[in-house]
């Protein structure tokens, strides 16, 4: 579905991708994992259309978006979170999810009277479906509540009930556990199993809660100083002595 190929990325003197090269097939989860600073956001920022790339080749379903903008690429099919919630922040949880989803009727005033009754049946169906999401994560008691009043582990499921409204082919998630209540992370690790399972929507994933990845991943990338420098099964890649060196350490007891 997705096809990294030869990427690679300067800042000035920096270089942040070197010919960098990932796949992630039709219904896998992907983890990307590495040090701080080792590229990865730089590679989410050039797959999503945020950033281009100097050299190499971005796929999506065989075709090539390396030079696409960020809103034709999601109407592609391919989304992706962020690190911090950009959700509204005053807006509900349940107007954010509704506003993410693909099939509302664009129209102006005088198309919209006559779609009318199209439009409202379309608004109950969204409103349903967004009722039901808000209940699988656990936060029907927030559903009218102002996303920038609620917790931060909160809007990390707001992000992900967007999501599940907008059913992506593929999505790319930034940390979707990071500063996340630990009774929390539970919630977060199911409903990506849901996502997968359910939904089919394929997912690669920036992530440094270890026992996530081991319990997520079918495979994994680890970048390091911006070069792939190991890929495999969670528990093959614990054992490269490149990745235990240069980034488990301390954390390959969360594999055990």
């Amino acid at each position: 579905m997705l096809e990294v190929d030869s990427v690679s990325k300067s800042f000035a003197a920096l270089r942040a991708l070197q010919e960098v090269s990932l796949r992630v097939g039709g219904g896998e989860i992907v983890g990307l994992i590495g040090p701080n600073g080792s590229g990865k956001s730089t590679l989410f920022d050039i797959i999503t259309g945020f950033q281009r790339r100097d050299e190499g080749k971005v796929l999506f379903q065989g075709a090539p978006i390396h030079a696409s903008s960020p809103d034709a690429i999601a109407r592609l099919g391919l989304i992706r979170t962020f690190q911090h919630s950009e959700g509204g922040q005053r807006m509900t949880a349940l107007d954010n999810l509704m506003a993410a989803a693909r099939n509302q009727i664009e129209a102006n005033l005088p198309s919209a009277l006559l779609l009318l009754p199209r439009v409202l049946r379309l608004e109950r169906a969204n409103v349903a479906r967004a009722k039901e999401i808000l209940s699988l994560l656990g936060l029907s008691a927030i559903g009218n509540e102002h996303v920038g009043n609620i917790s931060g582990g909160q809007r990390k499921l707001v992000d992900l009930g967007r999501i599940l409204m907008a059913k992506p082919q593929l999505c790319l998630l930034d940390e979707p556990t990071a500063g996340v209540n630990p009774s929390l992370i539970n919630v977060v690790i199911d409903t990506l199993i849901v996502m997968r399972r359910d939904e089919g929507i394929t997912l690669l994933i920036v992530e440094h809660n270890m026992r996530a990845v081991s319990e997520l991943c079918d495979k994994v990338y680890v970048l390091a100083a911006g070069r792939v420098i190991a890929e495999g099964t969670p528990a093959e890649i614990q054992n490269e002595e490149a990745v235990i060196s240069s980034y488990l350490g301390s954390r390959r007891a969360a594999y055990q």
